[in-house]
């Protein structure tokens, strides 16, 4: 059985997968109040996706498949709000979410094993080709990966997904696969 924790929930349109990284700007409260206690505890957040459709009230607007994220890093921006850098750990499932006083919602959550690795065969190498195209026109998203297995059909599908503007609920469906293999058949058809 799987093991189930409570986190804090940070919902999302920007999206970071495992592997991933994403730098994010805080100013609510109740997410600084989430900082600081993940920081002082050394603690993962669950970074969500956001359901247009969905109710606020009875957090139907959070998607059910999120990332575990560790806050790596952080800094006083010149605005003088707070920059934290995370980086996606692992996928997990939300199982209820409770909403705190302030706001802050959290979740009790489902660890979910990550895809398994699989090294790059010749017939997925446009998946990397066309990634590398898109790192030399926005090498900022290059930055925002701490490592990079471009030898990896795993690691560039959870990249596309990172980038590509799908419909969240698309994404969720496509991560809900024991490896990358629909993930990478669908990226296949949109970038050919």
């Amino acid at each position: 059985m799987s093991a189930v924790k409570r986190i804090p929930l940070f919902p999302l349109t920007s999206h970071v997968l495992p592997g991933g990284q994403i730098r994010l700007r805080i100013f609510e409260p109740r997410y600084l109040r989430m900082v600081k206690d993940a920081m002082r505890h050394g603690s993962e957040i669950g970074m969500c996706m956001l359901d247009a459709f969905g109710n606020k009230e009875n957090n139907s607007h959070i998607l059910p498949l999120g990332t575990l994220a560790k806050i790596v890093d952080f800094e006083c921006l010149p605005d003088g709000l707070l920059g934290i850098t995370v980086v996606g750990q692992s996928l997990f499932c939300i199982r209820s979410i409770d909403t705190e006083k302030d706001g802050l919602r959290v979740a009790e959550v489902e660890a979910r094993q990550n895809w398994p690795q699989e090294q790059l065969c010749n017939e997925d190498s446009l998946l990397r080709h066309r990634m590398e195209e898109i790192y030399q026109q926005h090498p900022e998203l290059k930055d925002l990966c701490p490592e990079h297995s471009t030898d990896r059909t795993d690691w560039l599908c959870l990249r596309w997904l990172e980038i590509l503007p799908l419909d969240p609920s698309m994404k969720q469906e496509l991560l809900d696969s024991k490896d990358c293999h629909k993930a990478r058949d669908y990226i296949r058809n949109l970038i050919l």
